[in-house]
């Protein structure tokens, strides 16, 4: 090589320094999230040879990096995959006036959205449109924004979107390691005997429904699944109003939990039937929302944001007598137990488990591991449903 050619390959040396949202992160994994365009083939041969320096200093692609940390990137490695990339849909003006329509806040790392009953979260058969579809209106000339939790289609609220590789991994541990708290509020039939319960039933996909529908396993193999619900304010015997929380993150947990008890979510004829709509003007879509969502953010700070209720939701509130700030109160979190602390451990271990087999294969093959169901325990026996017991004191709102 030429002195010439040396200088020009010297002035095309990249250097990135590490951001907080990638402390730890593995150094081919660094590559993966900002350079995808740099096959892993090409990462090893530049670290054999010396030309991928952190900090000065030589570096293996499975060395962990730390933030603050300058990664020496030498020039080339740029030529797009076989095929190309895929390029990116053109939205219509009407779909970035709705995608933006939906943003609560946003900053570096995230995008919150209200996302309203109706839209799906994520594509799938005969599905045109979803929230998914939509973020390329927050993609500009940065990554693509990536969904890191999902919400039913027919359940509102708050949907957080991590902007960034690094702001989606470190969501996405908050989420499967529990320390994110998720608040939802629902309208149900009739009122529980306990005002503020902890409903324990594992639970299953429903054989003969392709995945589609949940049920509450009694044989003891389906999954541990725990919800909190506490009673805001009632309207008589008829119905009353919930706050729920999800100590774990099952398909349809809420739904499922609620009709189990013989108190399902208003609307939610998939799991209550007939008996999930109430007579009168009271609407016949689904009443839950994902009222609150309070995570760690990953510059240090917390993110604590509200969605205002959809206009249904709302009607029925004013119809019930129900007042939204009857609501908002923060209930005391709820104090794990050592088989809640257990859970999370397990979560949290898989979690990373999953990361390091990615790291391993270094180029994606396609191929899913096969998980094993973690071991579960039979429901606990409560007062008035199986499943059901006492999580704190009564509530000491409206009646």
């Amino acid at each position: 090589m030429s002195i010439l050619r040396q200088a020009q390959d010297e002035r095309n040396v990249r250097q990135f320094t590490v951001q907080h949202d990638d402390d730890g992160v593995r150094l081919d994994r660094w590559f993966k999230r900002h350079l995808p365009q740099i096959g892993f083939a090409m990462i090893s041969r530049w670290a054999r040879t010396g030309q991928i320096r952190v900090d000065g200093k030589r570096a293996d692609p499975a060395d962990r990096l730390s933030a603050g940390q300058v990664v020496r990137v030498p020039p080339g490695g740029d030529a797009p995959a076989k095929g190309g990339a895929k390029p990116r849909r053109e939205l219509s003006e009407e779909e970035i006036a709705k995608a933006e329509a939906m943003v609560i806040t946003q900053d570096r790392a995230a995008i919150v959205l209200n996302k309203p009953p109706g839209l799906a979260t994520q594509g799938g058969s005969g599905m045109k449109e979803h929230v998914d579809g939509l973020l390329d209106a927050f993609a500009h000339d940065g990554p693509r924004p990536r969904l890191v939790h999902r919400l039913d289609k027919d359940t509102s609220g708050v949907l957080l979107i991590a902007r960034t590789p690094g702001s989606a991994a470190y969501f996405s541990k908050r989420f499967s390691g529990r320390t994110a708290r998720k608040i939802y509020w629902a309208i149900i039939t009739g009122v529980p005997d306990i005002a503020d319960g902890l409903i324990e039933l594992p639970l299953a996909k429903q054989p003969g429904t392709g995945g589609e529908k949940m049920m509450v396993d009694k044989s003891g193999e389906g999954q541990s699944a725990r919800t909190r619900y506490r009673v805001l304010d009632r309207a008589g015997n008829r119905a009353c109003w919930v706050e729920l929380q999800p100590l774990t993150g099952r398909t349809h947990q809420l739904r499922v939990h609620m009709a189990a008890i013989g108190h399902p979510i208003v609307g939610d004829g998939k799991y209550g039937g007939p008996d999930a709509f109430l007579s009168g003007s009271i609407s016949r879509k689904m009443h839950l929302h994902a009222r609150r969502l309070i995570i760690d953010h990953p510059d240090g700070d917390v993110i604590d944001v509200r969605a205002d209720l959809p206009e249904h939701f709302a009607n029925t509130m004013a119809s019930l007598g129900f007042d939204e700030d009857d609501g908002d109160a923060l209930p005391e979190p709820y104090k794990p137990g050592k088989a809640d602390e257990k859970q999370a451990a397990k979560a949290h271990a898989k979690q990373v488990r999953k990361e390091r087999r990615g790291e391993r294969r270094g180029r994606a093959d396609g191929r899913v591991a096969t998980r094993k169901p973690p071991t579960k325990r039979g429901p606990t026996k409560g007062k008035g449903s199986p499943g059901l017991k006492k999580a704190g004191p009564k509530p000491t709102g409206k009646r």
